[in-house]
């Protein structure tokens, strides 16, 4: 299905049982809490989804589930996530015949490549598929700096359409708007910076604690495209502090209790995460059931 970067795009827990499988019941209620929401698209296999310990069948399983559910209605984008090309490539490949309408993709994983091979790497993956493409420049997490100069060589490739803005610089949506126009859209990757990349012209929003709250997190993006800033301020500053649980390296332990709390996911994880225990769940769950007790009427 044809689709716009543009609005909100979650990046989906992957819902576990208690053993460790797939839970597809868990599942299909978050999804059509996103959809009951208005949601744009939904990523599937990303950071939060546990893509480092979910298997290319699982990826699979939850890719066609995704399509069979949604009916259409939203597209599914795949994460990919690899440590070769050829992997990457295949996993484009793989992309295409599960029905993903497009990709959202990472520099190679545990190397570090330098800009020369990341723009190769890109380049390999985008000449292998005609499926949009996302490039995810998260240079925090992942140490590989998607420059400016970089995407000037990337987007000779008509299918590299959007870049998933995570690099912690408001500042960096300004220059690509500068650079490229509208060529590459522009979707905010940070949960803590989403109001201000917005409002700077970011077309979108690639979000974490949507899949704990996907009301509010819809309801922040539509104001502040209405030009209705301080509604939407309003809701961000309630928000911060559960957005906050979204930039620690527990994110996924952490979105994945906030999501049990508010009933559309658990908190089961896959080794070696590790369930929340202790002083730090007390500590997490206060954040997230004050979060409750406190959210706006909408």
């Amino acid at each position: 299905m044809s689709f716009e970067w543009k609005g909100v795009f979650p990046a989906l827990l992957t819902p576990f049982t208690a053993n460790e499988e797939i839970d597809l019941p868990m599942f299909e209620k978050n999804l059509q809490a996103q959809l009951d929401a208005g949601v744009h698209g939904v990523i599937i296999g990303g950071s939060l989804g546990e893509a480092s310990t979910i298997t290319a069948e699982e990826k699979e399983q939850l890719i066609k589930h995704a399509i069979k559910y949604l009916n259409g209605k939203i597209p599914v984008i795949m994460n990919i996530a690899e440590s070769t090309t050829k992997d990457a490539v295949q996993q484009a490949a793989n992309a295409k015949a599960w029905g993903a309408a497009g990709l959202m993709l990472l520099p190679p994983m545990r190397y570090k490549s330098d800009d020369r091979e990341t723009v190769e790497y890109f380049k390999t993956i985008a000449k292998s598929t005609d499926l949009p493409i996302m490039i995810y420049n998260n240079p925090v997490d992942y140490k590989i700096d998607v420059t400016l100069d970089m995407f000037e060589e990337l987007i000779e490739y008509s299918n590299i359409t959007a870049v998933k803005e995570s690099t912690r610089d408001v500042t960096n949506v300004t220059r690509l708007i500068n650079r490229f126009g509208g060529r590459l859209k522009i979707l905010c990757g940070v949960d803590t910076l989403a109001v201000e990349e917005l409002c700077l012209g970011a077309d979108g929003w690639v979000a974490g604690l949507v899949c704990a709250f996907p009301k509010e997190t819809v309801t922040i993006f539509n104001l502040v495209k209405e030009g209705k800033i301080a509604e939407a301020a309003a809701i961000y500053r309630w928000f911060m502090p559960l957005l906050e649980l979204d930039i620690h390296p527990k994110l996924v332990q952490y979105i994945k209790l906030a999501a049990t709390q508010t009933g559309i996911g658990s908190e089961y994880v896959r080794g070696p995460r590790l369930t929340l225990q202790g002083s730090e769940r007390d500590r997490i769950l206060k954040i997230i059931n004050d979060g409750i007790a406190a959210r706006p009427v909408l």
